[in-house]
């Protein structure tokens, strides 16, 4: 990797797996061992912030740069191939090596503290899109093998690698826009037939319903994104996911280069929002976190005992 590149990283607090792979701890994580509060994950499903992992295989390679992004953009191929053992074998290390410094806090919560140090929940959405990394399957084999849950994160633009894809724990897919037109503009995807790829991948999710958990995510950016609700809801309904998680947009990181603070929503407008997506599709609003901005919505005739892991 154009160690330029690595370097900056590292001094934001990514930590090096192999060539392309990285993990960074959580905020989440750090308040949770703080005791001051946790993810909406673990308040919706149950995965305990103290115990997850924020990796990536592909930290040198997306084929979007979204608007609203907070992550560096960087390009560059894939030269050297991690190997997913070894990528398993030193996230371990490195997550203890980030939490060390709460030791020395009066305020962290010792047990939580020493319980970090082996992550059980590895989710693969810090950067990049991880449908690019060749040996992905392998990789999520190779978790479920040590017992772990695995989180995988999609923009949707590789609808064959996901047909064939070994099922995580649970399956995102990313929504963006509404339309075409919106997407293109957001997104700037390299692919000419972004939106094509989407759809098919949305018939992708709603074909393999069965093999595994899914969510979308429709994130929200207030004047530009929150715009016909009914669209939304026909996406939802041709992916037919078990969840679909509606969150604001957060004005942090490299998107406040490109967008404004006015651009993100409060919780009451995301809710509203969602409320009208609702709407127009078979789903309801069963949780919300406020200080995430963020409503999880499920299929009205869905068990809700599929809501949380064991």
């Amino acid at each position: 990797m154009d160690k330029e590149f690595k370097e900056k990283l590292e001094k934001q607090g990514y930590r090096f797996l192999g060539e392309h792979s990285a993990l960074k701890i959580c905020s989440w994580t750090k308040k949770s061992i703080r005791g001051q509060g946790v993810c909406y994950k673990q308040k919706f499903y149950g995965i305990r912030s103290h115990l997850c992992a924020q990796i990536s295989t592909t930290v040198n390679y997306c084929d979007m740069a979204c608007e609203y992004c907070w992550r560096e953009r960087h390009n560059e191929p894939f030269d050297i191939i991690d190997s997913p053992i070894e990528i398993l074998d030193k996230i371990d290390k490195n997550q203890r090596d980030l939490v060390i410094g709460f030791k020395g806090s009066e305020a962290s919560d010792k047990i939580k503290l020493k319980a970090s140090e082996h992550p059980q929940h590895i989710a693969i959405s810090l950067t990049g899109e991880t449908l690019y990394y060749p040996k992905l399957n392998k990789l999520i084999f190779e978790i479920s093998k040590k017992g772990l849950t695995s989180f995988v994160v999609t923009n949707g633009m590789l609808p064959d690698v996901l047909r064939d894809l070994n099922m995580p724990t649970q399956l995102y897919i990313s929504i963006d826009a509404p339309n075409s037109e919106l997407q293109q503009k957001l997104c700037n995807p390299i692919h000419a037939d972004a939106w094509d790829r989407l759809i098919k991948s949305l018939d992708v999710m709603n074909s393999r319903h069965d093999s595994g958990r899914m969510a979308l995510r429709i994130t929200l950016i207030k004047k530009i994104n929150m715009i016909t609700p009914e669209k939304y809801g026909e996406l939802i309904e041709k992916a037919n996911p078990h969840f679909v998680e509606v969150k604001a947009y957060m004005y942090v990181g490299a998107s406040r280069e490109r967008l404004e603070l006015d651009n993100m929503p409060t919780h009451s407008e995301v809710k509203e929002f969602a409320l009208k997506i609702c709407e127009f599709c078979g789903y309801k609003i069963i949780d919300e976190q406020e200080e995430s901005r963020v409503l999880l919505l499920m299929r009205e005739d869905f068990d809700e005992r599929i809501m949380k892991f064991d």
